[in-house]
């Protein structure tokens, strides 16, 4: 049977016609149009502020989209179909708890859920609306996937609180940083005061690396990206924007995958360097990639060797942005919005301006159609004269890192690093609550050049590699209060608002038996930043590492097969976690057998484009 016969069964059958024949009718469309390619509106909904402007975006949006379906002049003949919405929970109001166990998990479930949307309802135009940091990259992945015409709008940062007694702004890592204060009254002050209003996360936290990522990747408008949720552009001037950008690319045929190729994704990486990005951004860039076709992502995007050359030598940190520094999303966007610092990448040859966005122009084209702002030097820096002379971020190997997925968030360090090396004292705690406990009862214990180590926290272990802002705040309080500098590495990931000296990604994780597993109280533990490396000198030693391998060997096989220290596990959620996340750096997603799974590979094509900052002697290096 032909295509054309199946398509003319399909439209003659009353049972399959007739729900779609009373969705148009309800949503007020042409129902001479339910055979048309059929285009529509999400977002996401959950327990937090954060996606309390959700709903009223993608309304504004929908109506709009509608107005646009039809036969007339102008308009696009296609079906519509109502808005979807997709689950998530809070990573403010869970850090420190067990259910932070389903933040990371949160990526995965709205992947799935997108991507059942889509291929499902066989959707051929789609606007996503996003919020939060998690939601947004499991609809990018699931757009990847799906591969038809796309675009995203993040729902916008909250706006600053502002404390009633100093009148200093503060957010929400403000509130986390005086958990362990004795003063109640305090405290509960500046809980109420940190969050007024709606929206993301607004400091350059994880939400705001990746909203920038997403924009700078070309699959969201970039004066989009910075603007606040409550901000009256979001429902008067986006909306039709946005519909017509999808109409572009319907028109041309553009999909996701022209859109978020090799250049793009590391275009992205680069501006996530200059605005100190969150270290999430390390198991986010992975899986967008996967989902884009490109099966390894040091050898198809960027190699650690190139991550680290570029950080050290090439691109410096161009905002003094929350939580390294002072100001928000909100006043970046005052100052131009994000566009300003990607114009200033590419003025200093960083970037590659010719990959294709989403709104049918190239990047290059689309910062000289904004008519891009210059650095004004108090919140955004030109790259001749940065805020932080380094890129934020940084990549570890070593022997406690075997598979070069540790990161260092180098924009957050406080101290400790003055000569590029930090060598420390090993801490053990399997599991960040007996962190939580020691810093709530004797955080005197606490020593300087201590590193904390948390393990059976990672992708499988915990399962779920919950972040840990609680942790890191307290500990980041705890040093500035006695001047003292500790260290934290951990299999477990953390939050884009902690700051201080935090190793998060190391891997294989400690549930699967990595190097991490094997170190033991009072141990050395060095950080070397010139050779970016992290070590745990005692397990140089082939009889100790033997040794220890096979005394963690035998608690394993006594525990039939899984570490007695791991997390429990109750719910099928984090028993498919357990069972199938990937390391980290794969992306520390939800892929069976632990293998990353690709979706329509494709050649990781190559321009020959290297960055290099004209204002640098020596960053010049080919890869």
């Amino acid at each position: 049977m032909s295509n054309q016969s199946k398509t003319v069964v399909f439209d003659h059958n009353p049972g399959r016609n007739s729900q779609t024949y009373g969705v148009a009718r309800e949503l007020g469309t042409d129902p001479e149009l339910i055979h048309e390619p059929s285009v529509g509106v999400m977002g996401t909904r959950g327990d937090s502020q954060c996606y309390l402007g959700v709903q009223r975006k993608v309304e504004a949006i929908h109506e709009r989209l509608r107005q646009a379906l039809g036969r007339g002049d102008g308009q696009m003949a296609l079906r519509l179909v109502q808005p979807e919405y997709t689950v998530a929970t809070s990573d403010g109001m869970r850090n420190g708890t067990r259910e932070m166990r389903y933040s990371l998990i949160g990526r995965e479930v709205t992947h799935d859920t997108v991507c059942e949307h889509l291929s499902a309802s066989g959707l051929e135009g789609t606007i996503a609306v996003v919020a939060c940091d998690k939601p947004p990259v499991g609809t990018l992945a699931a757009l990847l996937e799906h591969n038809r015409p796309a675009i995203i709008m993040s729902d916008g940062p909250i706006r600053p609180g502002r404390d009633s007694v100093t009148a200093q702004p503060i957010d929400i890592v403000s509130a986390y940083q005086v958990a362990g204060s004795t003063d109640s009254a305090y405290k509960d002050r500046i809980a109420r005061e940190a969050c007024p209003g709606y929206g993301s996360c607004g400091g350059m936290f994880t939400y705001n690396t990746m909203q920038t990522f997403i924009g700078v990747v070309g699959m969201q408008p970039l004066h989009m990206v910075a603007t606040p949720s409550d901000d009256p552009r979001r429902l008067e001037e986006f909306p039709a924007q946005l519909v017509g950008y999808l109409k572009g690319l319907i028109e041309r045929g553009d999909t996701p995958r022209d859109i978020v190729s090799r250049d793009a994704i590391r275009n992205a990486l680069i501006v996530s360097m200059a605005v100190g990005g969150s270290t999430n951004v390390m198991l986010h860039a992975p899986e967008i990639a996967r989902a884009a076709g490109y099966g390894n992502f040091s050898r198809d995007i960027m190699s650690p060797e190139e991550f680290n050359h570029l950080s050290q030598y090439v691109v410096p940190v161009l905002t003094d942005a929350r939580p390294y520094g002072t100001y928000s999303m909100v006043d970046i966007d005052d100052k131009g919005g994000v566009q300003v610092i990607v114009k200033e990448l590419l003025d200093a040859g960083l970037l590659y301006g010719d990959a294709l966005t989403c709104t049918g122009e190239t990047l290059a084209e689309q910062i000289t159609r904004l008519g891009t702002a210059e650095p004004d030097g108090v919140v955004v820096y030109p790259v001749e004269k940065p805020y932080k002379p380094t890129g934020g971020l940084r990549v570890l190997g070593g022997n406690l890192s075997p598979e070069f997925s540790a990161v260092l968030k180098l924009a957050g360090v406080e101290g400790g690093l003055e000569d590029n090396r930090f060598i420390g004292t090993a801490r053990i705690f399997n599991g960040e609550q007996d962190l939580l406990n020691a810093l709530e009862s004797a955080p005197e214990s606490f020593q300087n050049h201590d590193m904390v180590i948390v393990r059976y926290e990672g992708p499988s272990g915990a399962p779920g590699m919950p972040e840990m802002l609680d942790s890191t705040s307290r500990i980041t309080t705890l040093c500035r209060e006695r001047e003292i500098v500790v260290g934290l590495m951990t299999d477990a990931r953390f939050s884009g608002g902690s700051v201080g000296l935090v190793i998060g990604h190391v891997g294989p994780e400690a549930a699967l038996g990595g190097p991490i597993a094997f170190v033991e109280d009072g141990d050395e533990i060095v950080v070397d930043l010139t050779l970016n490396e992290l070590n745990c000198p005692a397990l140089d030693d082939p009889a100790t590492l033997a040794a220890r391998q096979a005394a963690w060997q035998q608690v394993v096989a006594d525990n039939n097969g899984i570490h007695p220290l791991c997390g429990e596990v109750n719910t099928r959620l984090l028993n498919r976690m357990r069972r199938s996340a990937v390391s980290a750096v794969y992306g520390a997603g939800m892929h069976p057998d632990r293998h990353v799974w690709v979706a329509q590979p494709r050649e990781a094509t190559r321009t020959g484009f290297v960055p290099q900052n004209k204002y640098r002697e020596g960053s010049q290096k080919a890869f």
